[in-house]
């Protein structure tokens, strides 16, 4: 490990998720950076997913299960625990497609110390056949006011610097299913901070995640975010943000990886 390599930070938040976790641990030890701290927050699960991440022996620097609030409260419990310079989330069914992953990021945020965020493209894919891409989630550069039209990264491929959430807190638990959200358009659009979209796919998705299960929690995701922006004095049109989410979820379905 070269002397001068920035700790990065990873989180994963678990609970019951025996059948994919395994995949997910298994990008992260694969992953060529070496300069790298993982922890996992489990939520009591009652399957065997605490002998799958164990099984990973030392690659796992702190495995904590304990009763929290929401998945959103163990990413605040992953937040304070973790020591590294450079913070980033993995949810216990995504994965890191490429051993390099890491070392891009770690690359730009090298490359400019000013820089505060890095985040890059998803891709989303079957639920049990990992290697078919069903929807890519390709980002861009951040502009003000892309917030207020239903623009986002996507947040497991978002890294943070520590001092960020220092600063500007972690996760808003009012919000029960839309503060990731809630999070980034509060650092990236109302506090500004300096961010990077690097054009490389960064994680692997499956379909079924909790916001995408079905058509009312997509309802409460965007009731909640229409709130969000309320509370930070934003002020959106709602034609441009129903319209900029329809074209930005279209495009998810037409667009390719490249």
């Amino acid at each position: 490990m070269s002397s001068d390599q920035t700790k990065v930070s990873i989180v994963t938040v678990c609970r019951n998720s025996a059948a994919t976790i395994e995949d997910t641990i298994k990008s992260v030890a694969m992953q060529d950076y070496k300069n790298l701290e993982y922890i996992v927050f489990d939520g009591l699960s009652k399957d065997n997913t605490l002998d799958i991440v164990r099984s990973f022996g030392p690659l796992v620097a702190l495995c904590v299960s304990e009763k929290d609030k929401s998945h959103y409260d163990a990413y605040n419990k992953g937040l304070k625990r973790a020591t590294g310079e450079i913070i980033g989330f993995i949810n216990a069914d995504d994965f890191y497609p490429a051993p390099d992953a890491i070392s891009k990021v770690a690359a730009a945020f090298a490359a400019d110390p000013a820089l505060e965020c890095v985040y890059g493209d998803l891709c989303y894919v079957k639920q049990f056949e990992t290697d078919k891409i069903v929807r890519f989630w390709r980002s861009s550069d951040y502009r003000p006011g892309m917030f207020l039209r239903g623009w986002a990264p996507a947040h497991p491929t978002v890294f943070v610097r520590r001092h960020v959430y220092e600063q500007f807190g972690g996760f808003d638990l009012n919000y029960r299913i839309a503060a990731d959200w809630e999070l980034l358009a509060r650092l990236i659009e109302v506090k500004r901070i300096k961010t990077r979209y690097l054009p490389e796919v960064l994680v692997h998705m499956r379909l079924g995640g909790m916001t995408n299960r079905s058509w009312s929690n997509v309802w409460k995701q965007n009731k909640e975010i229409w709130q969000a922006m309320k509370a930070h004095g934003l002020k959106p049109s709602l034609p441009s943000f129903v319209l900029g989410k329809l074209w930005s979820r279209s495009r998810q379905f037409v667009s390719r990886e490249a």
